[in-house]
């Protein structure tokens, strides 16, 4: 693990054998141990790997936060249960009925990623409703020895939050804060269905921003010190590929035609922003594809049709 500071540090999780994807966070004192979005249950040996290398073991974390309930992030929380019955899990109150019975979930994902789904994600095991924590936003938390503040984030996904850690100065965003797998200055909004909301999304990075934070910590990936500036590119390329999908969303093709068409020409604006190898790394982390059906409906939602319905 890498440290992010003291006492934070992470571990890349290795998501289907490459890095840079999916990292999770790791909180550790005198008190015990806390783990933010533990990823997938693929993923659970390297997790299991990384805490031993530190002396730590899943008997010793006390809580689970959760930013969200998308299996990326949560999978592996009902996992770590079962091994350790003590776990608090943290998680919005809208996301939390789907960490008891996570049936609808899986079925909702399961027509996004259909025969992919085990090997991507594996077991989601139910969360017993007495270890969950549900949270509205606007708490503050004390586990493990630390104190984190709580903001409801939504817009990538309804059940969003974010955790500040104020005594570090570092804010534990998911999704909201977007995907940034490199030092390179672009932030890739992920918009795969159904939540996407891009003026609540808009709110939801004023929030942040009040925070104040030194730190950035996203999923996708790791920490980023400039926090000010990666708010301000993430707000400009979430507006640029909103766009996008509006202007292919109202051309004359079929709806076959325009998923590859915003596929297309989401991946030529990343080739303007990225350097050539980065580029398929964004698309493995936030597919292009998936982006598309969020954000088409996204716009759907307000009215906006294609010029030949």
């Amino acid at each position: 693990m890498l440290t992010i500071a003291h006492g934070l540090m992470y571990a890349d999780l290795n998501f289907q054998g490459r890095t840079h994807v999916i990292a999770a966070a790791v909180a550790q004192s005198a008190a015990g141990v806390v783990v933010i979005d533990p990823g997938p249950s693929t993923c659970l040996d390297t997790l299991h790997a990384a805490l031993g290398l530190h002396g730590m073991a899943v008997g010793d974390i006390q809580a689970i936060l959760l930013t969200h309930i998308h299996l990326d992030h949560a999978g592996a929380a009902g996992s770590l249960v079962r091994e350790n019955p003590e776990i608090r899990v943290y998680v919005h109150d809208r996301g939390a009925p789907h960490m008891a019975d996570p049936s609808k979930l899986l079925a909702s994902a399961g027509r996004l990623y259909g025969d992919d789904m085990d090997r991507l994600w594996g077991q989601f095991l139910p969360v017993p409703e007495t270890n969950i924590c549900p949270l509205s936003g606007g708490e503050k938390i004390e586990v493990a020895g630390r104190r984190f503040e709580v903001e409801y984030t939504p817009g990538h996904a309804s059940h969003h939050v974010g955790f500040f850690d104020r005594s570090s100065g570092v804010a534990f965003v998911g999704d909201t804060a977007g995907v940034r797998t490199g030092n390179a200055l672009f932030v890739m909004p992920p918009t795969p269905p159904p939540d996407i909301d891009v003026e609540i999304w808009l709110k939801s990075i004023d929030l942040i921003r009040r925070w104040q934070p030194s730190t950035l910590f996203v999923t996708h990936f790791g920490p980023h010190e400039d926090a000010a500036r990666h708010l301000d590119a993430f707000v400009e390329h979430l507006t640029a590929m909103t766009e996008i999908a509006r202007h292919v969303l109202e051309s004359d093709a079929n709806d076959e035609d325009r998923q590859e068409m915003f596929t297309a020409d989401a991946h030529v604006y990343l080739q303007r922003c990225l350097p050539p190898d980065e580029v398929d790394l964004y698309d493995f982390a936030a597919p292009l594809a998936l982006g598309w059906l969020g954000l088409v409906r996204y716009w759907r939602q307000r009215g906006v049709e294609p010029v030949n319905s």
